[in-house]
C-alpha cells in the first residue's frame, strides 16, 4: 500500500512543472554521461587499433632491417636461423606472429612451425615491390592489425619479406583497465547533477505551487488576458500597501501612470473618494464612486482568508452608461409591468359599464390622475359598433385621485366639439395629445367657461386614445393629469397599448351582453309569463340565470299545465349547455311536454314518450346543432279531490316534500335515465298530500356548490324550507337567499307549489250499475245537485251530457261505472268505467239510427276528453261557468 501511495505521489510531482524539469534534467545528465562513456570507449578503440598500427609496423620494420635476417635469408636454410629469433622477437614485443618470408610469400618462419613453408595469407603485392603494407582483418583472434615490409639487398632488390601482426583486443586491454574509474566517475557527476535538480525542482515545486505545464500556460494566457483583454479593472496590492498590478482597464479608469506598479496607494495621484475607498481596508461589494464624469462600481476583496494579511484584489467596472441604460430599462420594465397588471385587472367580467371603470381606476394613479371613459349607447345595449359620433356619446366611467374634478360624471351624455383632442381621436382613429391645456389651443372650443374651470382646478395635460376593437369604435378613453408631470410624446404608445388591451374587453362584454341579452330574452319569452289559473295548486316560483361570465342563461325551465278533473301538472327540467342554443333547446323540450299533457297521460307514461321524441329530435339534428339528448325532467300531478300526488323523473333531482307541520322528506322517487339516453323504464311514485302541504321542484344549480357535495346541498335545501306556516312564496325566498352565492355559475328554477283541497260540497259520485234504467236516476240526482249548487242554467246541458256518457258505458263498456261531478272554475263530469276501449268520435248521416251521442257532448260541452287509468278509462266534460263577481 506505502508503495502505490509513494507512486502515486511520484506520478503527481512529475505531472507538475518542478516534476518535469527535475526529470529532464536528469535525462540531460544521463544523457551527457552516456555520451562521454561512449565517446571514451570510442576513443580507446581508435588509440588501440592505432598503437596496432605501429606495433606491428615497428616489430616488423625492426626485424626487417635486423643484419642477423639479411645473413639467413642469403643462406638455403633461412629457417633454421630465422625461427628462434622471430618468436624471441614476437615474444618481446607483445605481438601474435612475426613471420619471415621469402620474396613470393612462402613463409621461413612461424609460431606455428606447421604453417611453415605456405604461403602468407595476406595482401603482400605492394611490399614486394618496396612498399610497406599494412591492413586490418578478422580472423580466429577477432580484429588484428598486420604489417608487411620488404627486406632490401644494398641494391635495393626485395630479397624477402616480413610481416607482423597483433590482435586489437590485446592493444585494448590496457584501455579496458580504466574503464571502471570513468564509470565511477560518471556516477559520481550524476549523482551531483541529479542532486542539485532535485533542489532545484523542490524550488520550483514550491514556486509554481505544483501546477502543471498545461495549467501554468492556462495561468500565463490569463494573466495576459487580465492584463490587456478584460474590460474590467484589476488592482492587486500587497499587504504594505504597494500596488502589485494594475491591467490596461484600471489605469485607463483611474488615470494611473506607467509607472504606478511598486508604489503605495497613497502616492498614486488617485481621486480622493477612490483612494479612499481602496485603502479603507474593508471588503465592499459594487459600491459607486465617481472618477472624472465615470461612475465605477468597485468590489474590494482580501487575497486570504484573514483580512490584512496577504493583501487584497479590487475590481472595477465602469457603470456610466450602463446606469443610463438600466434607467431606460427601468421605465420600459415599469411599462410592460403596468401593461400586464393591466391583462389581469381589466376585464374580469363581461360587463361594459364595469370594464370601463376597471379601464379607469387601474390608470390612476399609475399613469393618470384622472380617467375618463365615454362610449355610444349603441355600444351598451350591445349592438354592433358603427363609427359613432363624438356628439352621441355617454359618460360611462371617471375616477380620478380626488372627487372634486369639474368633470361630467358618468351615466351625463357628452358632446364633443370638432375642435377637441376626443373629437379628432375618433374621427381619426388615432391618438391626440394635448401636452399644454392652458395654451387653449383649440380644444375649449366647446364650452371656453367648463375649460378654464379644467385649467384653474390644475389639470395642465391629456390623451384622447379611440376605444377600437375588432375594426369597430366603440367610444374615447381621456387621461388627465394634474400633479404629475405633463403627457410626453413617448408616454402616447403606452396609452395607447392600454386602451388597445381595454377595448378587446370592453368588445368582448359588448358581444357578450348581445349574446346575453338575445338569450334572457329568449329564455323569458319561452318560460311562462303568467301561470294559468287553477284551483289545485297555489303556486310561486323563481328563475335567475347565472351571472354573466360564469355560465350566463341555461336550459333550466318550469310549468304549471292545467289537467282536466280540476287536477294540475307541475313541471320542472334542465338542458345541458347555456346560451342561445339552451335556452331554444328547452323551448322544445317545453313545447313537447305541453303537447304530451293533452294526451292526459300518467308522468311515466309522459316521460317515455317525451324520451321517444327526445331520441327522433335529436336523429334529425345536424352535426353543429346542439343535442337534447341528457335533460332532465320532473313531472308530477296533483289531483285536488283525491289529494293524490303522482310523480316520476327522468334524471332530474327529486323533489321535497313539506308537510303542514313543517316536515320536510324526500318522497323516494325512483330515478330515469335522462332524456334521450333510453334502455330503462320510468317509474312513478304516489303519495297522499295533506291538505297545505308543499312541493317543491329545483333545478341542480340550487344545490350544487364547487365546495360541497350535491347532497349536502340538498340536505341544505331540506332544511331551509322546513318550516311551518309559510306560503309558497316566502318559501321560495327563503329557499334563494339562504343557498344562491351572490353570483350564481349555473342557472336556477325552483317552484312552491302548496298543494289544496276541493271540499266535499265542491264535489258529488254515484256508482252506476249496467242498466239502462239506471240513466234517469244518475241525471235526476244531478239535477238536483246543480239546483243545490245555484247552476239550474247548465242543469239541461249536464243532463243532456250525462245521459250520453252513462249510456254508452252500459252499452259499451265493461263494470264498474262511477259518475264524478266537480264543481271547479268549470264545471266538470266524469264517467269512468272498466274498458279501456276509446270512444271516438262519428258524423252520423240521416239514416243511421246511432252515432250521434259523443258528436251531441262536443256540441254542447266546451271541452271533452279520455284519460286512461289502471282500471280502465274516464271520459270527462267540461263546461264553462260564467267569472263569480
Amino acid at each position: 500500500m506505502h508503495h502505490r501511495i509513494g507512486r502515486l505521489r511520484f506520478g503527481y510531482r512529475l505531472r507538475t512543472v518542478a516534476g518535469q524539469v527535475f526529470a529532464l534534467q536528469v535525462i540531460v545528465v544521463l544523457i551527457l554521461a552516456a555520451a562521454a562513456f561512449s565517446a571514451l570507449l570510442l576513443q580507446s578503440q581508435a588509440d588501440a587499433d592505432n598503437e596496432a598500427r605501429n606495433r606491428s609496423l615497428a616489430v616488423a620494420e625492426a626485424v626487417a632491417a635486423s643484419p642477423n635476417v639479411h645473413q639467413a635469408l642469403a643462406d638455403k636454410h633461412p629457417t633454421a636461423q630465422l625461427q628462434q629469433q622471430a618468436e624471441q622477437t614476437r615474444k618481446r614485443s607483445d605481438v601474435d606472429f612475426v613471420v619471415v618470408m621469402s620474396p613470393t610469400g612462402v613463409r621461413y618462419t612461424h609460431p606455428d612451425t606447421t604453417q611453415i613453408g605456405k604461403h602468407f595469407i595476406g595482401s603482400i603485392a605492394a611490399a614486394q615491390q618496396g612498399r610497406t603494407v599494412t591492413e586490418t582483418s578478422v580472423g580466429t583472434l577477432g580484429p588484428s592489425v598486420r604489417t608487411v615490409v620488404p627486406v632490401t639487398a644494398p641494391d635495393g632488390k626485395v630479397i624477402g619479406l616480413v610481416g607482423a601482426g597483433i590482435a586489437v583486443k590485446r592493444v585494448s586491454l590496457a584501455a579496458e583497465r580504466q574503464v571502471p574509474l570513468i564509470v565511477a566517475a560518471t556516477g559520481v557527476v550524476l549523482g551531483a547533477a541529479t542532486a542539485g535538480s532535485a533542489l532545484i525542482s523542490k524550488r520550483l515545486l514550491r514556486q509554481t505551487h505544483g501546477l502543471g505545464p498545461a495549467q501554468m500556460t492556462r495561468m500565463y494566457e490569463h494573466h495576459d488576458a487580465v492584463l490587456h483583454a478584460v474590460r474590467e479593472g484589476v488592482l492587486i496590492v500587497d499587504a504594505q500597501g504597494h500596488l502589485l498590478l494594475a491591467n490596461d482597464e484600471a489605469r485607463r479608469l483611474l488615470r494611473l501612470g506607467a509607472d504606478g506598479e511598486g508604489r503605495p496607494v497613497t502616492e498614486l495621484g488617485l481621486e480622493p473618494e477612490a483612494e479612499q475607498l481602496l485603502v479603507s481596508g474593508r471588503a465592499i461589494t459594487d459600491e459607486v464612486i465617481k472618477v472624472g464624469d465615470r461612475l465605477l462600481a468597485v468590489s474590494r476583496r482580501p487575497m486570504t482568508q484573514r483580512p490584512g494579511l496577504g493583501g487584497w484584489v479590487a475590481t472595477l467596472r465602469d457603470t456610466t452608461e450602463l446606469s443610463a441604460l438600466m434607467g431606460r430599462v427601468e421605465v420600459v420594465q415599469e411599462r410592460l409591468n403596468l401593461l400586464y397588471d393591466a391583462g389581469l385587472r381589466i376585464g374580469t367580467t363581461l360587463d361594459v359599464t364595469h370594464t370601463a371603470q376597471e379601464l379607469a381606476e387601474f390608470a390612476v394613479p399609475g399613469f393618470a390622475d384622472y380617467v375618463t371613459v365615454d362610449m355610444a349607447d349603441a355600444v351598451l345595449r350591445g349592438e354592433e359598433p358603427s363609427r359613432p359620433s363624438a356628439k352621441e356619446l355617454r359618460r360611462v366611467a371617471l375616477h380620478g385621485i380626488r372627487e372634486d374634478a369639474p368633470l361630467d360624471p358618468p351615466g351625463e351624455p357628452v358632446h364633443f366639439a370638432p375642435s377637441t383632442p376626443q373629437a379628432s381621436s375618433i374621427g381619426s382613429g388615432k391618438v391626440v395629445l394635448e401636452a399644454d391645456m392652458a395654451a387653449f389651443s383649440g380644444w375649449q372650443e366647446q364650452n371656453p367657461e367648463a375649460a378654464h374651470r379644467l385649467v384653474d382646478y390644475g389639470l395642465h395635460s391629456m390623451i384622447a386614445v379611440p376605444l377600437r376593437a375588432r375594426g369597430g369604435m366603440l367610444g374615447v378613453a381621456t387621461f388627465w393629469r394634474s400633479r404629475s408631470a405633463p403627457f410626453t410624446q413617448e408616454e402616447v404608445s403606452l396609452a395607447e397599448e392600454l386602451v388597445a388591451r381595454a377595448a378587446v374587453s370592453i368588445d368582448n362584454a359588448r358581444r357578450f351582453t348581445r349574446e346575453r341579452t338575445m338569450a334572457v330574452t329568449l329564455q323569458r319569452s319561452l318560460l311562462p309569463h303568467e301561470l294559468p289559473q287553477q284551483s289545485a295548486v297555489d303556486v310561486a316560483h323563481r328563475y335567475l340565470p347565472a351571472e354573466a361570465g360564469l355560465g350566463g342563461v341555461g336550459g333550466d325551465w318550469f310549468d304549471v299545465i292545467p289537467l282536466p278533473g280540476a287536477r294540475v301538472a307541475i313541471v320542472v327540467g334542465d338542458v345541458v349547455g347555456h346560451g342561445l342554443h339552451a335556452a331554444a333547446s328547452m323551448g322544445q323540450l317545453r313545447t313537447a311536454v305541453h303537447n304530451l299533457s293533452t294526451l292526459d297521460l300518467p308522468p311515466d307514461e309522459l316521460l317515455w314518450h317525451l324520451d321517444e321524441l327526445v331520441t327522433r329530435i335529436d336523429q334529425d339534428r345536424d352535426g353543429e346543432a346542439p343535442m337534447l339528448t341528457g335533460a332532465t325532467c320532473l313531472y308530477a300531478i296533483y289531483d285536488p279531490v283525491s289529494r293524490l300526488c303522482t310523480m316520476a323523473r327522468a334524471g332530474h333531482l327529486e323533489p321535497i316534500i313539506v308537510h303542514p307541520d313543517g316536515d320536510a322528506e324526500l318522497p323516494g322517487v325512483p330515478v330515469g335515465p335522462p332524456l334521450g339516453l333510453g334502455g330503462l323504464p320510468y317509474e312513478k311514485t304516489e303519495i297522499l298530500l295533506p291538505e297545505g302541504s308543499s312541493i317543491v321542484l329545483f333545478t341542480d344549480g340550487l344545490v350544487e356548490d364547487r365546495q360541497h357535495d350535491i347532497d349536502e346541498g340538498i340536505e341544505r335545501l331540506r332544511n331551509v324550507v322546513a318550516h311551518a306556516g309559510r306560503t309558497p312564496d316566502q318559501m321560495c325566498q327563503a329557499a334563494i337567499d339562504a343557498m344562491l352565492p351572490a353570483a350564481p355559475h349555473d342557472d336556477v328554477a325552483l317552484i312552491v307549489a302548496g298543494t289544496r283541497l276541493l271540499d266535499g260540497d265542491r264535489t258529488a259520485s254515484w256508482d252506476v250499475p249496467a242498466d239502462p234504467s239506471a240513466v234517469a236516476g244518475v241525471r235526476a240526482a244531478a239535477a238536483q245537485l246543480l239546483q243545490d249548487w245555484g247552476m239550474e242554467e247548465e242543469a239541461f246541458t249536464l243532463e243532456l251530457v250525462l245521459s250520453e256518457l252513462v249510456t254508452n258505458a252500459i252499452r259499451h263498456a265493461s263494470g264498474p261505472i262511477n259518475v264524478r261531478l266537480i264543481r271547479d272554475r268549470s264545471l266538470i263530469c266524469e264517467v269512468s268505467d272498466g274498458s279501456s276501449v276509446s270512444p271516438h268520435l262519428r258524423r252520423a248521416t240521416t239514416m243511421d239510427e246511432g252515432g250521434r251521442g259523443l258528436f251531441l257532448v262536443a256540441q254542447f260541452a266546451d271541452r271533452w276528453g279520455t284519460r286512461y287509468t289502471s282500471g280502465g278509462k274516464v271520459i270527462w266534460t267540461e263546461q264553462q261557468l260564467p267569472e263569480e263577481k
